[in-house]
């Protein structure tokens, strides 16, 4: 029998509440289903406790167990529930391996447009939650001596995306993982960033039916040298690859997956 990428793997995945079956997935919700599929544990923590239910219930249902799967209610922007939620998942699993942070939320707009609240939803979310988590998972990491943190960022963190504050908090999450390779590379820590392009997700789908209101075509598919959108699954597959062991040697990469876009 194949031995599975992640067996005996602890993962937490924030973002994670966007695996319901027979809805579009989220790139977190996909991420849980490729983990649970590779053997790891893994714990769905997201603000939305109805389809973070959902998700991990589907999980264990299918898998056949009452816990490769467990649900935690989180916002990330709040530092005090990171250190309980990886507090509870150290008591509960006795280790953490893995760390995703695929929690996500954009804003569109123009610097003049942009208000200060906007700006600071942004910067909390994909900037400020990327540091508490990684904050707090680290300790329990060196106790296990390594583990893998993945970032999923956005090429608008490497071109002039259309959300000034998305952009700029994106950004940040991409110069984070590259200063936090360096400086747990001792502890045998790994930290990436990922860079998707334009990707199915349901947040993506809010976006672009906005857009396409007046009836007008999707206007991504035209600036994509792959001629279409990427599934979430395609991106949790690199995902999975840096959170296992085939990745060993992989440390402060940014690695853009976009079916070609920045290469024009």
């Amino acid at each position: 029998m194949r031995k599975k990428r992640l067996e005996g793997k602890v993962a937490i995945i924030t973002g994670g509440a966007t695996g319901v079956l027979d809805d579009v997935m989220g790139i977190g919700g996909s991420t849980a289903w490729d983990f649970i599929d590779e053997g790891a544990k893994v714990i769905i923590a997201d603000i939305n406790d109805k389809s973070g239910c959902v998700t991990a219930t589907q999980i264990n249902n299918q898998t056949g167990t009452n816990n490769s799967a467990i649900f935690m209610k989180l916002d990330v922007t709040v530092e005090s529930e990171w250190a309980t939620l990886v507090r509870d998942a150290q008591q509960l699993f006795g280790q953490i391996d893995i760390l995703v942070h695929a929690a996500g939320k954009a804003t569109p707009g123009i610097i003049e447009k942009t208000s200060l609240n906007q700006w600071n939803d942004m910067m909390n979310i994909h900037s400020k939650g990327v540091f508490f988590g990684t904050k707090h998972v680290v300790p329990v990491m060196k106790q296990s001596k390594g583990g893998s943190i993945i970032i999923v960022s956005s090429i608008d963190s490497h071109i002039g995306g259309s959300g000034i504050a998305y952009s700029a908090a994106k950004g940040s999450s991409r110069t984070f993982a590259k200063v936090a390779a360096i400086q747990l590379a001792k502890d045998n820590i790994r930290v990436n960033s990922i860079h998707p392009g334009y990707t199915d997700t349901p947040l993506s789908r809010k976006l672009v039916k906005e857009i396409m209101a007046d009836g007008s075509p999707d206007p991504r598919i035209s600036r994509i040298p792959l001629g279409r959108v990427a599934n979430s699954k395609e991106i949790a597959k690199l995902i999975l690859f840096l959170a296992s062991d085939e990745s060993s040697y992989v440390t402060g990469s940014e690695i853009i997956i976009d079916g070609g876009v920045t290469s024009q």
